[in-house]
């Protein structure tokens, strides 16, 4: 890997974000310190030293801008406000002072292919055809059956199971939608539309000190504007995913060059979501130091592992040579170029990794939990924890009803299958399963921060909170955790301060994977610059596992185990544990 003074751009551009541990906070569920049921940005400044105690150094803090909350805060309908239940102005820059006195950088989220239908832009944009806004959303005259019907100007269907256009009665043309009809997607082609995207959601953030942006959906602004139809993949349905035809288009590149521009006089770092982009060097154009258009992207294939391509929230099975392979992949696909990569494994938008990846049963939970952070911790790229991965949170029980699930996706999905199924109890039933498993609200839960009512995420215990707190909270907390030398918690923080302080080896090193096809085991080996060599060996199973150190490894200690007991040669059920080479 090159180092940060190798790379190619301006001396203005320090790379830090390259060394920097995130922790992602989801601010409806994180800490309610008002008592209104609803977390806040106080509740965020009360736990910052909490936060810092992780060792983590980025806060990454998802939509708290003004919002109608059809989709949490993705549906922004003012840039330079604050949604009233979460704060003020004011209150953000108290966060950013006090985030930055301890030695901690704040990135935000950037929402900009798409505003919600109450924003300012949007509402003079629908008011007539030739208003000075019109063309700053995408909007198309229908089309007509031979029999008259109206129909979408094309076929496509919007990530949230509807189709991506909606009729405007006012002025008698459809509008443009890849998620909710309350999200309008902005017209990136408009100059205007852009800069005024540049001055209002970038520049008035960067100047206040914000460190950089989380680029929600990065690479959809840019779409074929004669708007073909997707192949029809799934067959008797009005709409298609078309996924593939909407990301990456043509602009997009010049597009991101321009944000680099502003970023890099403010040494703001920027993680784009990236999906449908499966080719690595395509990944590595978007990344490339170079090319100073993002500084990292998401990879989605190893949290979509196992997800049925038509039907999302189903899952099929998969193995753990299957997961190895998407690791390897994006741990390697930065080798001879000046591309950087991200390790993440959970966020708002996926269920709970214990749950997904290792055993939410409860003797497991713990080791789950430090299984899943040795792994990531030892990973190159910059490291993601998100709230309550850092004590196991898991998936919500099993016996929850479709009632309990809030997220616009699930209850879209629950009326499609509905209406496709004429509302079929077994297809019910089936749908409920699959969101168990695999909906957004498995992970937006409230923190849970004591064993007190609502897991003490309000500070009083007869508060509501805005969703139901998972049944679990009374034994995963972490005030059960903080003195615990055992937890998850304390795992956490030792993991963290184990890579900062071998960064060059974990953080940086070359990858290489050992024993692809092993059903078992993950196990491999980190490299750095200098010729030191860590070897990891992680333990995906409910029973006891022997391996052997590699030889190329030469003689090794052991610097993190994820159990006190543990013993070379064996790792008891989802144990791992982390060698180092010694010279």
């Amino acid at each position: 890997m090159p180092s940060n003074d190798s790379l190619v751009g301006s001396s203005s551009r320090t790379f830090w974000f390259r060394d920097a541990i995130v922790y992602q906070i989801w601010p409806a569920s994180f800490r309610d310190s008002n008592d209104d049921g609803m977390g806040d940005i106080q509740g965020i400044i009360q736990s910052l030293d909490y936060i810092k105690s992780l060792g983590v150094n980025t806060i990454w803090l998802s939509p708290m801008y003004d919002s109608p909350q059809i989709d949490m805060g993705y549906d922004i309908s003012d840039y330079e406000s604050v949604y009233p239940p979460y704060g003020t102005v004011a209150d953000m820059d108290e966060l950013i002072k006090q985030c930055h006195s301890r030695g901690i950088k704040l990135i935000l989220d950037l929402v900009v292919n798409h505003t919600s239908d109450q924003h300012a832009w949007f509402k003079d944009s629908r008011s007539a055809k030739d208003s000075s806004k019109r063309d700053w959303y995408i909007w198309r005259p229908a089309k007509y059956d031979a029999d008259g019907t109206r129909r979408p100007p094309n076929n496509w269907r919007s990530n949230f199971n509807q189709p991506a256009w909606t009729w405007d009665e006012t002025t008698q043309e459809y509008y443009l939608h890849l998620f909710c009809p309350e999200q309008p997607d902005l017209n990136w082609t408009n100059d205007d539309c852009r800069n005024a995207i540049y001055k209002s959601a970038m520049e008035f953030w960067l100047k206040k000190g914000v460190n950089g942006f989380r680029v929600d959906t990065v690479n959809m602004y840019s779409k074929p504007m004669d708007f073909p139809d997707a192949p029809i993949v799934d067959e008797g349905a009005e709409t298609q995913p078309a996924g593939m035809l909407y990301c990456n288009g043509p602009m997009m590149h010049t597009y991101l060059k321009e944000m680099g521009a502003i970023l890099e006089r403010y040494d703001a770092m920027t993680v784009g979501e990236l999906p449908n982009t499966p080719k690595t060097a395509d990944v590595v154009r978007y990344v490339s130091a170079a090319e100073n258009e993002l500084s990292e992207v998401f990879q989605f294939d190893l949290v979509d592992l196992g997800r049925d391509p038509v039907d999302l929230l189903k899952l099929v099975k998969f193995g753990l040579p299957d997961m190895k392979r998407i690791v390897n992949k994006w741990q390697r696909f930065t080798e001879g170029n000046d591309a950087w990569t991200t390790v993440f494994i959970e966020n708002h938008d996926q269920s709970r990794s214990i749950s997904r990846f290792a055993s939410d049963k409860p003797e497991h939970i713990t080791d789950s939990g430090k299984l899943l952070a040795l792994m990531n911790m030892a990973l190159t790229g910059t490291v993601y924890v998100y709230q309550g991965e850092e004590i196991g949170m898991t998936n919500v029980p099993s016996t929850w009803g479709a009632e309990e699930y809030l997220d616009v996706n699930s209850i879209n999905y629950f009326a499609a299958v509905k209406k496709r199924t004429n509302g079929d109890k077994a297809a019910l039933e089936q749908a409920v399963q699959n969101v168990n498993k695999t909906g957004r609200d498995n992970a937006r839960t409230p923190v849970q921060w004591s064993s007190a009512p609502n897991g003490g995420f309000s500070k009083t215990p007869t508060t509501k909170p805005w969703m139901r707190t998972n049944d679990n909270y009374t034994t995963i907390n972490v005030a059960a955790q903080q003195d615990d030398p055992e937890s998850v918690l304390n795992f956490y923080r030792k993991a963290i301060g184990v890579r900062k302080q071998r960064n060059s080896l974990l953080g940086r090193g070359e990858f290489r994977l050992v024993e692809e096809e092993d059903e078992k085991m993950f196990k491999f080996i980190k490299i750095a610059e200098g010729g030191e060599k860590a070897f990891v060996v992680l333990n995906f199973t409910a029973e006891e596992q022997t391996y052997e150190v590699p030889e190329e490894v030469g003689n090794v200690e052991a610097v993190l185990d994820t159990r006190a007991d543990g013993k070379k040669g064996t790792l008891k059920p989802y144990e791992g544990r982390l060698y180092v080479s010694v010279q």
